[in-house]
C-alpha cells in the first residue's frame, strides 16, 4: 500500500516518479493492485465520497489502482453538496471547488461559510437559532474548518467545536493530526486531547480486526490481549513511527508530545462511535479523564504512556 501512495503522490504533484519507485509499483501492480481491480468489477474507474472526510492516504492508494474518489462536501442544510472533486477538476484530499451557483468563502476563524441557491432558509419554528447561523450578509455558519487553495479547492480540517485550545493558547484542529496516523495498520482509534494543558497527548487503540494479522507478521504471538499489546514493545514502537508519521504534518507545537495506549476498543456499543464511525469526542474525554490526566502528571498512571 506504501508503494501505491508513494507513487501517487509523485504522479499528482507532477513530479517524475524515481526508478525504484517505478519498478516497484509496476511489481505490486501486477501481482496485487489488478486483482484488486477485478475484485471491485475490474472497471471501476470513479467512486464518490462524502459524509466524512477521506484520508490521503487512501485517496491516494485507490488512484494508483486507476480509481478516482471523487470527495464532495456539503450539510443538511445546504440540500447536500456545496463543492465536489470531478473527474476532471480532481485534487487529492480537497473536497473539491465549488458547484455552480454557490459561493464559499473562510471566515477569520477558519470557520467555512456557504451562501447559494440550495442553502435552506430557516429552521422550522427556531428563529434565534436561525439568527445564529447566518451571518449579517446572508452566509452560512457551517460549523466546519477549512482552508480554500488558490485554485478554489476546499480542504476539510475539523469542526469548530473540537478544535483545541493549549494553555499556550495555540488552536490545534485535531482532525489533522488524527487522520495520518490512523492510515497504519495497527491503529483503530486515535484520539488527541490537550485543551487548557501545556501540550498535545493523545488516547490510542489497536485495530482489533488487524492487530492478530500484524503480530503474526511480525514473529509476535497473534493471540495476545489487548493489555499485552498494549505493554509489547515492539507495538508500542510502531505506534511511535504513526505518531512520528502524523505530527510530520503539523507544527511542533501542535504535534503530540505523549500518547497512552487504552487496551479497549471503541464502539457504537460503548457509546464512544456513532453509526458512521466517527468519534465521540466528549464521551471519550470523559470516560477516560484518568488516562488523559496520567499523561499530564495530575493523577499520575503509568500504564502504556510513552513520552516521545
Amino acid at each position: 500500500a506504501q508503494v501505491a501512495v508513494q507513487h501517487s503522490q509523485k504522479v499528482m504533484a507532477g513530479e517524475k516518479v524515481p526508478f525504484g519507485l517505478k519498478l516497484k509499483f509496476k511489481l505490486y501492480d501486477k501481482l496485487v493492485f489488478s486483482t484488486l481491480r477485478e475484485k471491485m468489477g475490474g472497471r471501476v474507474r470513479f467512486a464518490v465520497s462524502g459524509s466524512a472526510p477521506l484520508s490521503h492516504y487512501l485517496g491516494h492508494f485507490y488512484h494508483s489502482l486507476g480509481i478516482k474518489i471523487l470527495e464532495g462536501y456539503g450539510l443538511t442544510e445546504t440540500t447536500a453538496p456545496v463543492t465536489v472533486n470531478l473527474p476532471d477538476k480532481f485534487k487529492i484530499g480537497t473536497v473539491g471547488p465549488a458547484l455552480p451557483g454557490h459561493t464559499v468563502r473562510i471566515a477569520d476563524d477558519g470557520e467555512i461559510e456557504v451562501k447559494g441557491l440550495d442553502v435552506f432558509k430557516e429552521y422550522w419554528n427556531n428563529p434565534e437559532a436561525t439568527k445564529a447561523v447566518f451571518t449579517d450578509d446572508g452566509f452560512f455558519r457551517t460549523g466546519d474548518l477549512g482552508s480554500l487553495d488558490s485554485d478554489g479547492y476546499l480542504t476539510i480540517t475539523g469542526r469548530k467545536k473540537e478544535i483545541i485550545v493549549t494553555a499556550g493558547g495555540k488552536n490545534v484542529a485535531p482532525a489533522g493530526l488524527e487522520d495520518p496516523i490512523r492510515s497504519f495498520t495497527v491503529i483503530g482509534q486515535v484520539v488527541a486531547v490537550g485543551d487548557q494543558k501545556p501540550f498535545i497527548s493523545a488516547l490510542v487503540t489497536l485495530d482489533t480486526e488487524m492487530l492478530p494479522t500484524w503480530l503474526k507478521n511480525n514473529g509476535l504471538d497473534a493471540t495476545m490481549s489487548l493489555e499485552e499489546a498494549a505493554q509489547n514493545p515492539v507495538v508500542r514502537a510502531e505506534v511511535q513511527r504513526a505518531i512520528d508519521h502524523g505530527n510530520k504534518y503539523v507544527s511542533r507545537a501542535e504535534s503530540i508530545r505523549k500518547w497512552v495506549i487504552l487496551p479497549t476498543e471503541f464502539t457504537e456499543a460503548s457509546g464512544h462511535l456513532t453509526p458512521k464511525m466517527s468519534i465521540k469526542r466528549d464521551n471519550i474525554l470523559r470516560d477516560f479523564a484518568g488516562e488523559i490526566a496520567g499523561m499530564y502528571g495530575e493523577n499520575p498512571q503509568t500504564e502504556a504512556v510513552h513520552t516521545s
